[in-house]
């Protein structure tokens, strides 16, 4: 998928980072994810009144937050309209992924790609996050549309997105797509993280942390490659850990697609 296409989907939000209509995304037998059902992006707490006003346009059932407890008390996600608000952290007590609850000076000078592609690896099986989300995911009607987040909308979601646009099927090549969209909708964020960073590390420790933060292909890959690991097949997967059957794909499918 071309990378001009995925960036029609990110609503021009002021204050929010990161927020994508994950509608128009084709699936391998040349459907597409309908418009206005699925939605992710950042944590809502810099929200302008105009941004509010969007999103409520959106008539969210549900707002789903992946990040912990300490993560949302921080920067609490507004209520925007009648929408139900749900939270279980992906990492529980676990902060590798959660960026306010670093302990920065140790996160910084000891991050390596190959610690990060493990949290990846550690995410997707057996995380009661996202069984909720796929339960949520399971009953559309009463669910959708459902916006799912994190901080930066990029990790803990670009796994959320992952189990979701798979279960549609979506090609994992179009998913890497876009997850690795977030290197342009992010660079902000980034930016605000790499300063943080120059506070603790400099010189190639620093150039290091700045090319291996971003997202990478083998990052998702980690993730991916744990869920074929523990169970061969992905049909597999959705069954075992989240009771998702054949009929249930293809019952969403009927749903979220055209």
């Amino acid at each position: 998928m071309e990378t001009n296409g995925l960036m029609e989907r990110v609503l021009p939000l002021k204050g929010v980072y990161n927020f994508r209509d994950m509608g128009g995304i084709k699936t391998r037998d040349g459907r597409k994810v309908k418009r206005g059902l699925l939605f992710r992006s950042a944590d809502l707490t810099d929200s302008t009144e105009q941004d509010r006003k969007h999103i409520q346009d959106l008539n969210l059932k549900v707002i789903y937050d992946y990040r912990d407890k300490a993560e949302a008390d921080v920067r609490p996600d507004p209520q925007i309209g009648s929408e139900r608000h749900e939270r279980i952290a992906v990492n529980g007590e676990d902060k590798t992924t959660a960026r306010e609850e670093w302990d920065p000076a140790t996160f910084y000078k000891t991050f390596t790609r190959e610690k990060f592609a493990q949290v990846y690896r550690e995410m997707p099986v057996h995380n009661k996050s996202y069984h909720r989300l796929m339960q949520l995911f399971k009953n559309p009607e009463e669910n959708l549309p459902v916006l799912h987040h994190c901080a930066g909308g990029r990790d803990r979601t670009g796994v959320g997105a992952m189990l979701l646009l798979r279960t549609l099927g979506v090609s994992f090549e179009t998913i890497m797509d876009d997850y690795l969209l977030s290197n342009q909708t992010l660079t902000r964020y980034h930016e605000e993280t790499f300063a943080d960073a120059a506070r603790y590390v400099s010189g190639p420790q620093l150039k290091r942390f700045e090319e291996g933060f971003l997202v990478h292909e083998e990052y998702l890959d980690a993730a991916i490659g744990a869920i074929f690991s523990s169970y061969g097949k992905f049909g597999k997967y959705l069954e075992t850990e989240f009771g998702i059957t054949r009929a249930d794909r293809r019952r969403l499918q009927a749903y979220c697609l055209e």
